[in-house]
């Protein structure tokens, strides 16, 4: 069983050596260090180095939770995945942040850090839901609004009628391929989507 120490500062400017001095004085006896990374970012090098070096029954120790975790929800996950693994998580600075797996209080800890996980996930889900059927319900639709206009849409599709391709198209009317394709397709399908006029018709 190892004690492992991770420090990290949040700019190439800053120096860690505080933090491995007081990781080192704690039992660390090795300290990974990420210098001039986000928090925020779960892909850090010196972070994944240390994920792949810890081993069940070892000791991860911090000089505080946001050095690992910029978010609650990576806290969380962190906190599960190290629970699952094995890994105890101790926090110089943090009492309440000592989750020892092997002990039944750490094994709840975990548990309850899951659950909690898997709740912030089904609450975003249930909110983005209801959010897009309220605005469905008042006439709009989610994203971003399209670059190719009304206009650009009736430019597009007289050029594409006289022969023209949609990359000339497209740099044309200062737009992306992709936008002048979509929009050409959402106008054939509305336009075979509209019922056929019987002949006699006075309307």
């Amino acid at each position: 069983m190892t004690t492992v120490g991770y420090a990290r500062v949040s700019t190439r400017e800053q120096d860690p050596a505080a933090q491995e001095a007081e990781l080192r004085a704690a039992g660390a006896e090795r300290v990974f260090v990420d210098h001039g990374v986000s928090a925020t970012l779960a892909d850090r090098p010196q972070w994944s180095a240390c994920l792949d070096w810890l081993r069940s029954g070892d000791t991860l120790v911090i000089r505080a939770l946001d050095r690992v975790a910029g978010t609650e929800a990576l806290a969380i996950e962190i906190i599960g995945d190290l629970g699952r693994r094995g890994v105890r998580l101790k926090s110089l600075t943090e009492p309440f942040v000592d989750i020892d797996t092997s002990t039944p209080m750490g094994e709840a800890i975990v548990g309850i850090m899951a659950v909690l996980a898997q709740l912030r996930v089904a609450t975003i889900r249930e909110n983005t839901r209801r959010g897009l059927a309220h605005a469905r319900a008042q006439g709009r639709v989610g994203g971003r609004p399209s670059v190719m206009t009304p206009e650009r849409t009736a430019a597009a599709a007289k050029m594409r009628a006289d022969g023209h391709t949609f990359d000339h198209i497209a740099k044309v009317l200062g737009v992306g391929r992709s936008s002048v394709s979509r929009a050409l397709d959402r106008t054939t399908e509305s336009t075979e989507a509209k019922p056929a006029r019987h002949l006699g018709s006075t309307r």
